[in-house]
């Protein structure tokens, strides 16, 4: 899976579970700050991006969410696992 296939099924996330404006939904939008993603939401978020595991690679692990500030940190952490 491309960034950019990791970058919409993202978006597709954000806007269906969280109800985050797609427009807001830029690279360097913060999750916090920008979109209001608490830790909870965050968990809420490995879950759901999970279901998106291409056959034959790891799963995500929530710990690698601990570091990530923005969306583009969330796209660098998911292709790193998937690569």
């Amino acid at each position: 899976m491309t960034r950019e296939e990791i970058f919409e099924r993202l978006k597709e996330t954000l806007v269906s579970v969280f109800e985050i404006e797609e427009s807001d939904i830029v690279p360097e939008a913060r999750l916090g700050d920008d979109l209001d993603l608490d830790s909870i939401d965050a968990i809420d978020l490995v879950v759901k991006m999970k279901e998106y595991t291409p056959e034959g690679k790891p799963s995500i692990d929530a710990s690698l969410f601990k570091s990530v500030k923005t969306i583009q940190d969330v796209i660098d952490a998911i292709a790193s696992v998937w690569a």
